[in-house]
């Protein structure tokens, strides 16, 4: 039996925190014993920090990994959208999937056990198969013009054959308010929830608010200036038109799960709106992305004080720096100091695993449970993150 004692264990499985706690563990993983040391000088495994769960990143676009470092920070979503379009042929397939495999490496060795990543071609497919770390993939789906409905929904049911041959879980769905056609986003959603599970970007930027609430904004003018067809103004937030739209191919409430990605402004109609119509929402926060594109973050306490599920994700290279979700967490600490590692933990563990669907597994460290055990360095007297704290797997 193998065992490690830390000055903090996070067990997520109903428990407080441990104060010179340790996890007794098998070879393959599975967590046996989690408890208080009689005797902390004494264990032959101590680590001065944290031991936690594996992490659970539930939004990532581990595709785009050979863009780190290639855009221009702050230039909001109409801009960030024109670079992507300029920048997503730049190298070719071979170099594309070799930086896949690299960044799956680094987020497995840091920690994360569990990804719903996104997914709009083949090219992680293979790197997922072979990976340790258990993904589910979002097959994201783009078109503005309603008459190309049919054909793209006939292509991402075409490549969802195609991941499944690789043996992963996969399913289309939809992208966001501005990409699509109110028809694409209803057919995407339809498709998707057949699944039992749904992602989607939602109010990630002002700029998006803008579009729907009054045919106005940068994103605006670059579709029209593009002729390209722009979405609907409703005069309310793109929230309540994605739920428009989930509610002509599927009765409220909706049971299957559903991610609303970034929800940067979310407020409180909104939320009484997603409350009514789905019974099982998540969030999933991306705060480090937030600030790269637009310098703007969620309304975290909103969320917290309305009791939404909330999750973590690194989103991509081409809005991050890094794929490090204890920076996620660190930036989300220094944002809103009321929070404590425990709830952040939660978030980015249970919760993410709750979304997935794979909490009997992953998520806390429960006997009978495969989580993935994670040591984090570099704390603060007090248990807090750091500028130096980081993360790393023992098993």
């Amino acid at each position: 039996m193998n065992r490690i004692a830390a000055t903090y264990v996070y067990p997520l499985d109903g428990h407080a925190p441990i104060r010179n706690g340790f996890v007794e563990y098998r070879p393959d993983g599975t967590v046996t014993a989690v408890g208080t040391s009689p005797d902390i000088a004494a264990e032959p495994c101590f680590f001065d920090g944290a031991v936690v769960p594996g992490f659970v990143n539930t939004h990532c676009h581990a595709e785009l990994s050979y863009m780190r470092g290639l855009f221009r920070r702050g230039t909001g979503m109409a801009g960030f959208i024109d670079q992507i379009n300029a920048l997503r042929d730049t190298c070719s397939r071979e170099e594309r999937i070799a930086s896949i495999r690299h960044w799956m490496d680094v987020m497995w060795h840091r920690g994360v056990t569990a990804m719903a990543d996104i997914s709009n071609g083949p090219d992680s497919f293979a790197v997922k198969q072979a990976s340790p770390m258990y993904t589910r993939t979002f097959l994201e789906v783009f078109g503005t013009e309603p008459e190309d409905c049919a054909d793209v929904i006939a292509s991402v049911r075409s490549l969802e054959c195609e991941a499944w041959s690789f043996g992963l879980d996969a399913a289309p769905t939809p992208h966001a308010c501005y990409t699509m056609s109110p028809e694409l986003l209803s057919a995407a959603s339809a498709e998707g929830l057949r699944s039992g599970f749904l992602s989607y970007h939602s109010e990630e930027t002002p700029q998006e608010e803008e579009m729907l609430r009054s045919g106005s904004g940068p994103m605006w003018e670059n579709r029209r200036a593009a002729g390209m067809s722009v979405p609907p103004v409703t005069g309310a937030s793109s929230l309540r038109y994605f739920l428009d739209r989930l509610q002509s191919v599927h009765p409220f409430p909706v049971e299957e799960n559903v991610l609303l990605v970034h929800e940067v402004c979310l407020e409180q109609d909104g939320i009484d709106a997603l409350k009514e119509a789905l019974l099982h929402p998540f969030i999933a926060l991306c705060p480090l992305s937030n600030l790269y594109i637009h310098d703007a973050l969620p309304p975290v306490p909103l969320m917290r004080a309305n009791g939404l599920t909330l999750t973590v994700g690194t989103d991509s290279l081409s809005s991050n720096d890094d794929l490090d979700i204890v920076a996620e967490l660190r930036c989300l600490q220094q944002h809103f100091p009321v929070l404590e590692l425990d709830e952040l933990l939660h978030w980015a563990c249970l919760n993410g695993a709750r979304f997935l669907k794979k909490d009997t597994v992953f998520g806390s460290l429960a006997p009978g449970k495969r989580p993935g055990i994670v040591r984090i360095g570099g704390m603060d007297a007090s248990g807090r993150l750091t500028d130096e704290s980081y993360s790393e797997r023992v098993i």
